[in-house]
């Protein structure tokens, strides 16, 4: 009888997210084929050049976990003095954001569809980025899957690397024991400053478009938190 020895075993990554494709509609298919290869960034064992990317010098944006794209593509379209770059694992959020992009004429908008901790660990070159947020990530709400939700410390000493001084983690959840999960994170980490002047939540800015979703939750008195701390 073989044994097997278990010590030898790679230990299995800790994914924050589960992926279930869905179909792809008609129009996110032809986005993917024919916006992706202009539009879109793939994963590559250096750092991208974003001067070369945008083709000019701007402040740069990152979001993790973009969803379907609309509030991504809606804040490009506001703030086009600022390139953004949008991370998402799932097809057809990235085919949907690629056709808002299309309809808004946005060229300071590329779309990466990839894992975010790769993508940060080997293409985003320290102190390069002005802003990164991650709005309403999984939430892994039962407690033995605490352990997947993607704010941690090591992944916000990571993201800490590559923002800029004086750059900005801009976080938004709308489950309560998260917000408070983020705060308990990101409050003891001399890296950041909390930039609330309670010392906990700041009311969301202009720079994060309200969604219908989180329009529907106010209504019903449903809360929304947003966190944002600077590099020091």
């Amino acid at each position: 009888m073989t044994m097997i020895d278990d010590s030898a075993k790679p230990l299995r990554k800790i994914r924050s997210y589960v992926l279930r494709e869905g179909r792809l509609t008609k129009g996110q298919e032809r986005a993917l084929e024919q916006l992706f290869p202009t539009m879109g960034l793939e994963y590559q064992p250096q750092a991208y050049d974003f001067e070369h990317i945008f083709n000019r010098q701007a402040p740069v944006v990152l979001e993790i976990g973009f969803g379907m794209g609309k509030s991504l593509a809606e804040q490009a379209a506001l703030e086009r003095d600022k390139d953004f770059i949008g991370i998402e694992v799932h097809k057809p959020g990235v085919g949907a954001c690629l056709l808002l992009a299309e309809e808004f004429e946005l060229s300071n908008l590329r779309v990466i569809h990839h894992d975010a901790v790769e993508i940060i660990d080997h293409c985003i070159a320290d102190h390069s980025l002005d802003r990164i947020q991650i709005f309403f990530p999984d939430p892994w709400h039962k407690k033995k899957h605490h352990k997947r939700r993607i704010v941690q410390i090591e992944f916000c000493k990571k993201l800490h690397k590559k923002l800029k001084k004086g750059g900005v983690l801009h976080l938004a959840t709308d489950w309560e024991n998260y917000a408070e999960h983020m705060l308990e994170v990101l409050s003891p980490m001399k890296e950041y400053s909390n930039l609330s002047e309670t010392g906990d939540f700041v009311p969301r800015p202009d720079s994060r478009p309200l969604t219908k979703f989180e329009a529907r939750g106010h209504r019903l008195g449903h809360g929304v938190w947003d966190l944002m701390f600077s590099k020091v």
